[in-house]
């Protein structure tokens, strides 16, 4: 039997998991070594591929490969690169065949959201049309838990658990100093057109903190009226007010809130800005100081107060993929099927990249309150158990010690360079 080669890269924005998953891929394929050879990992992402900048994982020790299961971020560097279609791009992805031809490569592992599953599937397609032998897998991974027919997607459960804690914690101490300072405290999480971030906010209350809480989300459309009412009820009752507003809440004209009037590398609308509109609002018309902030980044790279669940299952979906691959599955995905939410259960399954590329799975409707302001005991179950259990990093001298890899390059095999 030839043994083959294997690429394996990080796309889109990063998660606190995403290098569980590139653990998974990696340590799977070491223990199939009379089947599967070297795991080259694109520098930069699927770009790494198109300049033939490839990394070798096999310069790193075992202790290297293992410690990726508690560092954050992507450790070989990703992108936002989208390739279009065949005909747009036609040469792109002749280029990343001419690539793979050329180190032997016949297994593809592409570790992101929607727009990745879309490539991966494109990539699949022109390799059985050119007649190149190529395995083509699609690693689940995004913040914003919006793929479809997955139970969940890792990342997503440690952004959860983070914006559960910090709304909890904020609210903790808006109320301790609303009766002559703040009352209320906005924060605005990630979430472009599903609001799963925003929802996992509402875990901050329970039955032992009836914390005051009001969530927007993108599947609900902002209606001021509506809102400052809620909000005003909230403080007369409470004494304070915490607002958790999703980046992709839109008005009733149809236009974000946070419109920054810019557009990413995937023809996205660049947000951000959106709590300190909800805060303006609350200022001018009820007159109630407030601060407000935004989580950005940090919601997605604190891998120190990481998910358990999400840790495992990130790994596991990487180990998948690889199973998947030597069992000859080809435009695939490994996905999280849930058996049961008390006590939680879950296996991996897979999908077709036909069922998966450019569907978005929004939050349903049962999952938001009726007054469209806060999450169901449904919501609750179903949220939950993604946010259980502490994996700690290992710390040194008061910080996490995270891992940095050697990210040794691959000679490059091919004369003619690709331009991006």
């Amino acid at each position: 039997m030839t043994i083959r080669n294997a690429f394996y890269a990080q796309s889109g924005g990063v998660t606190a998991v995403i290098n569980a998953s590139a653990c998974g891929v990696i340590e799977t394929a070491r223990q199939h070594r009379d089947r599967m050879g070297s795991v080259y990992a694109g520098r930069n992402g699927i770009i790494g591929a198109l300049t033939e900048d490839l990394i070798d994982t096999g310069q790193e020790f075992d202790q290297a490969v293992a410690d990726l299961r508690h560092t954050p971020a992507g450790a070989f560097g990703s992108c936002r690169y989208k390739l279009k279609g065949f005909e747009e791009s036609k040469a792109q992805y002749e280029r990343l065949i001419e690539v793979f031809k050329a180190h032997d490569i016949g297994y593809f592992f592409y570790n992101g959201g929607g727009d990745s599953a879309d490539t991966c599937l494109k990539v699949s397609q022109l390799a059985e049309k050119m007649g190149y032998p190529l395995c083509a897998i699609h690693i689940p991974k995004t913040v914003d838990n919006d793929l479809p027919i997955t139970d969940n997607c890792p990342g997503f459960g440690s952004v959860a658990k983070y914006i559960a804690v910090s709304t909890r914690e904020a609210s903790f101490d808006v109320a301790s100093m609303s009766a002559t300072s703040t009352k209320i405290f906005v924060i605005e999480v990630m979430g472009r057109h599903a609001g799963w971030i925003a929802a996992a906010g509402g875990l901050a209350a329970d039955e032992k903190r009836d914390i005051p809480l009001i969530i927007l989300f993108p599947e609900i459309t902002f209606d001021q009226e509506r809102f400052l009412a809620a909000v005003d009820e909230k403080v007369k009752r409470y004494g304070y007010c915490s607002i958790v507003v999703s980046e992709g809440v839109k008005g009733t004209d149809g236009k974000f809130l946070a419109d920054a009037g810019i557009k990413d590398a995937f023809g996205h609308t660049q947000l951000g800005g959106a709590a300190p509109v909800v805060a303006a609002l609350v200022k001018n018309a009820l007159g109630y100081r407030y601060h407000w902030a935004v989580a950005d980044y940090l919601q997605r790279a604190a891998r120190h107060i990481a998910s358990k669940t999400d840790v495992e299952q990130a790994y596991a979906l990487g180990k998948a993929a690889v199973e998947l691959a030597l069992e000859g599955r080809n435009a695939v995905m490994p996905t999280i099927v849930r058996a049961s939410d008390s006590p939680y259960q879950w296996r991996i399954g897979h999908a077709n990249l036909s069922e998966v590329a450019n569907v978005e799975k929004k939050m349903p409707r049962e999952f938001i309150s009726s007054d469209g302001f806060g999450i169901t005991d449904a919501c609750r179950a179903y949220l939950q158990p993604l946010i259980e259990g502490e994996d700690y990093p290992p710390y040194k001298d008061g910080l996490p010690d995270y891992v940095v890899l050697k990210n040794a390059s691959v000679p490059r095999k091919l004369t003619s360079q690709f331009a991006i």
